[in-house]
C-alpha cells in the first residue's frame, strides 16, 4: 500500500525545499517527491497518509562511526570485555533509529557483532547497518581486545579474508594508537607505515571493500592518503598530546583522491570545549573548516558507545559544526547526501529523490531555521518502515 507524507516544507535535499510539499513511499521506495497536488494525484488508491502542517520531511541522518559493542558509559571497556549480548546491541541501533538516524556504519567489534545485529533484524524497521569486524591493529596495540592484532602482510590478509567471508562492508585498520587503550601506541604515534597499508588496501580492494583508517597522528594520515584509503577517521593531525600540524598537501590530495574525513565528534564537543578552552578548541576542532575550504568531504560520525557519546543525540554533535560557523543547510547536507557519498551509498539514499530508498525523517519545526528541530521527530521510515 502507498503512504503519503505531506508536511509544510520538504527538503529533496537542504538546499531545495519545497513549501506545502508530500512525499510518496511505495514498497519501502520513494515513489514521488515534490508539491503536495503533483504527489498526491500519483497514490494508487487506498494510499495511508500521515500529515505533518507545521513539520519538516528530510532524508534521515547517518552515523557513520559508531561502536554498538560498547554502553557509552564510564566503564564502557569493562563492561565490553564481560560481554556483548546480541539484544543489547539491537537496542542501541533501535535508539538511533528513534533519533532520526537510518544508516550506520559499525567500525569496530568483537566476534562480529555487528553482523550478527544486522542478520537478526530481517522484516524489522532498523537502520541500514554497515559493518568492519575487527579492526586491523598491532599486537597490543589500539583496540587489540577486538581480535583484530596481527603480525605479518600474511596475517593482515588472512584477517581481511575472514572479516569479508563474514559479511564485512569496510575493512577497518587502527592506523595510529588511540586513548582507550593502555599500554599501545599513543594517537599521534603511527601503528602501521604506507607500505603495510598500501597491502590493506590493495588486499581490501580484491574483496570489493573500502578501507576505513583510524588515524589522529598527522603521520598517519599523511601514509593513509598516501596509501589510498576510503576514509579518515578522526582525522586530528595530531604531534604531540596538544600539537598539531595540518599539512596542506595531505588535505589536497585527499581531495583529488576523493577520500572523506570523519570527525567522530558527539555531543561532549562542549565539555572539550569547556576543558581546553576556545583556542585549543579551535586548534583542534578547527580542521574540520579547514578541511571544507580544501574540498575535503566530511562525514557524520559521532564514536557512539565511547564514554559520553550516547548513541540518541545526533543533534549535539551537529551542533559541533554550528559553534565552528558551518551554516545549517551545509550542516544537514554533510549529515545525509554527503555521508551517502562518502559511504557509496548516493545510489540508495540520502536523499529524497524517486527510486531512492523511503529513509525518511519528519521534524516538527524547520531545521534550516534551527538545529533544535531535529529533537523534535515525528515519523521515522528505514526503508518505508516505521521506527
Amino acid at each position: 500500500m502507498d503512504t503519503l507524507i505531506t508536511a509544510g516544507r520538504v527538503l529533496p535535499r537542504p538546499s531545495t525545499p519545497v513549501l506545502d510539499g508530500a512525499v510518496l513511499v511505495r514498497d519501502g521506495v520513494l515513489a514521488a517527491v515534490g508539491p503536495r497536488a503533483e504527489v498526491l494525484a500519483q497514490a494508487a488508491p487506498g494510499f495511508a497518509r500521515h500529515d505533518f502542517p507545521t513539520g519538516t520531511v528530510m532524508a534521515g541522518l547517518f552515523n557513520v562511526h559508531v561502536h554498538l559493542a560498547f554502553d557509552a558509559s564510564r566503564e564502557m571497556l569493562a563492561h565490553f570485555l564481560a560481554g556483548s549480548p546480541l539484544e543489547e546491541a539491537r537496542s542501541r541501533l533501535t535508539s538511533m533509529l528513534r533519533s532520526g538516524v537510518t544508516t550506520v556504519r559499525d567500525l569496530g567489534d568483537r566476534g562480529h557483532l555487528g553482523a550478527a545485529v544486522r542478520s537478526s533484524l530481517d522484516g524489522v524497521a532498523a537502520p541500514r547497518l554497515l559493518v568492519s569486524g575487527p579492526p586491523i591493529t598491532v599486537p597490543d596495540g589500539h583496540c587489540h581486545f577486538f581480535g583484530g592484532a596481527t603480525t605479518s602482510d600474511a596475517s593482515i590478509r588472512t584477517l581481511i579474508d575472514e572479516n569479508a567471508e563474514a559479511g564485512a562492508d569496510v575493512i577497518k585498520v587502527m592506523a595510529s594508537g588511540g586513548q582507550i587503550t593502555e599500554g599501545g601506541a599513543d594517537m599521534w604515534e603511527s601503528q602501521f607505515d604506507a607500505r603495510q597499508l598500501s597491502v590493506i588496501v590493495a588486499h581490501a580492494a580484491s574483496h570489493g571493500l573500502p578501507v576505513a583508517a583510524h588515524a589522529h597522528g598527522a603521520d598517519a594520515i599523511e601514509a593513509a592518503v598516501e596509501a589510498g584509503v576510503s576514509t579518515i577517521e578522526h582525522c586530528s593531525f595530531l604531534t604531540g598530546p596538544r600539537s598539531f600540524d595540518r599539512r596542506d598537501a595531505v588535505a589536497a590530495s585527499m581531495a583529488a583522491q576523493g577520500i572523506s574525513a570523519c570527525s567522530t565528534s558527539s555531543r561532549n564537543w562542549r565539555m572539550i570545549v569547556e576543558k581546553l578552552g576556545d583556542d585549543t578548541a579551535q586548534a583542534m576542532y578547527g580542521r574540520l573548516p579547514w578541511l571544507e575550504e580544501h574540498g575535503v568531504r566530511l562525514l557524520a560520525g559521532t564514536d557512539a558507545g565511547l564514554p559520553g557519546s550516547v548513541f540518541d543525540d545526533p543533534v549535539g554533535a551537529l551542533e559541533l559544526y554550528e559553534w565552528l560557523g558551518f551554516g545549517r543547510r551545509r550542516i544537514l547536507e554533510i549529515a545525509t547526501e554527503d555521508s551517502a557519498a562518502g559511504l557509496g551509498l548516493a545510489g540508495v539514499t540520502g536523499r529524497l529523490e524517486p527510486g531512492l530508498a523511503a529513509d525518511v525523517l519528519v521534524v516538527e519545526g524547520d531545521p534550516l531555521a534551527s538545529l533544535a528541530a531535529l529533537r523534535n521527530p515525528l515519523l521515522v521510515l528505514a526503508r518505508g518502515l516505521a521506527a
